[in-house]
């Protein structure tokens, strides 16, 4: 798995979305909340995003540097203010407060 991947680029460079996913491998919990969180942004979120995947396991000090204490993790960096979200994303209604989309 890579550490770092960009999964999708924003259209819209004034305001997009920057969500960043914490997982530790490739486990279960990991990957579903991969595919979860693309297929949020791909039917919630078309081109109004910016997602970056951070896998622990190969950079484990940004745990630390980033406050994670829970895998997976999803942390909306923008817009501010920074909201986090644990778990494998499957409660998209939850998941779409927490990135305040509703209604869009």
């Amino acid at each position: 798995m890579e550490s770092l991947r960009v999964v999708d680029m924003a259209t819209d460079a004034g305001k997009p979305r920057k969500l960043v996913l914490y997982v530790a491998g490739q486990t279960p919990k990991s990957l579903a909340a991969i595919s979860n969180l693309e297929k949020i942004c791909a039917e919630h979120l078309p081109g109004d995003y910016v997602v970056e995947v951070i896998d622990l396991k190969t950079n484990p000090k940004l745990a630390r540097e980033h406050s994670i204490v829970a895998i997976p993790t999803l942390v909306r960096e923008l817009p501010v203010p920074i909201r986090k979200i644990i778990g494998d994303l499957s409660d998209v209604e939850k998941v779409l407060v927490n990135l305040r989309v509703e209604g869009k």
